[in-house]
């Protein structure tokens, strides 16, 4: 039975994870920062001696912009040296690392969707942070999965949630109509790192939904499969926030991989399931 080492479990992609992983089929290693700190070297070679893993997948992220912008040190600490740290210990073991990362590592000022060929030019903390990572991945490990993704939800908070509570609330909500994205459920991007638990395949990936919107679209989307209203108050996002972060699954594509659902059928199959009818 393969052991699989969940790091970061109880956010999006972890709990996504927890749910569609067989344990009759794997050994499911779960812990979160109350039982790792990744950002802790030493940690994180006692747990990997001790657990020996053959998979690692690193969910684990400081992903709040402002707060990324307001501590950058915190945001490399753990974006960039604990992705580091795992990719040490995973090369010492001659384990696979699953590496979640983000369309931020991009400039967001395209006309194009950016395919895992064209280079990253970060722009906020956030971002800088992440590719960072990628690049201490990709520089200390050879058995690596790098997996990017966008606008993703799931459990916890995310613009989802936040439509979802201004609707409890009916409180008007503000929402950009220039910044365009692909919403992408956490349990179609668990679907894809699922892929790569037992597949040979390496490098970097993007796992979106298929389809895009604008942000203000989005918002109306969720509205729709809510069956409730709010009103939605349409501004121009300022120049510090992403525009442009649509995504391009080329690299799936190229190996024949399954890609994500459409983000509308995903966006439904997501709140059948949050009312129980799926």
């Amino acid at each position: 039975m393969k052991k699989v080492w969940i790091v970061g479990a109880s956010g999006h992609v972890g709990s996504a994870l927890l749910k569609q992983l067989d344990c009759l089929e794997y050994e499911l290693l779960v812990t979160d920062v109350s039982e790792m700190d990744v950002t802790n070297r030493q940690d994180v070679n006692s747990y990997m001696k001790i657990s020996r893993p053959d998979v690692v997948i690193n969910c684990a992220g400081m992903t709040n912009l402002d707060a990324c912008e307001a501590d950058p040190d915190a945001a490399y600490r753990v974006n960039a040296i604990g992705a580091r740290n795992l990719a040490i210990e995973c090369e010492l073991a001659a384990c696979k690392l699953i590496q979640l990362s983000t369309d931020d590592v991009f400039s967001l000022t395209s006309d194009h969707p950016y395919n895992e060929f064209e280079p990253a030019h970060p722009r906020s903390v956030y971002g800088k942070s992440k590719y960072a990572g990628e690049q201490m991945v990709m520089s200390l490990s050879t058995r690596y999965v790098i997996i990017r993704s966008s606008w993703v939800y799931g459990t916890g908070s995310d613009f989802v949630s936040t439509v979802r509570d201004a609707v409890k609330e009916q409180t008007p909500l503000r929402v950009p109509i220039n910044q365009y994205g692909v919403p992408t459920s956490a349990k179609e991007l668990a679907k894809v790192v699922t892929y790569f638990i037992d597949n040979d395949l390496f490098g970097v990936y993007h796992a979106v939904c298929t389809g895009s919107c604008s942000r203000y679209e989005f918002a109306k989307e969720i509205l729709k499969n809510i069956g409730s209203d709010v009103e939605l108050i349409p501004i121009e996002a300022d120049d510090s926030r992403p525009v442009y972060s649509v995504l391009d699954n080329m690299m799936l594509r190229l190996d024949r991989l399954e890609q994500p659902a459409e983000w509308k059928t995903a966006l439904a199959e997501y709140f059948k399931e949050i009312r129980g009818e799926a």
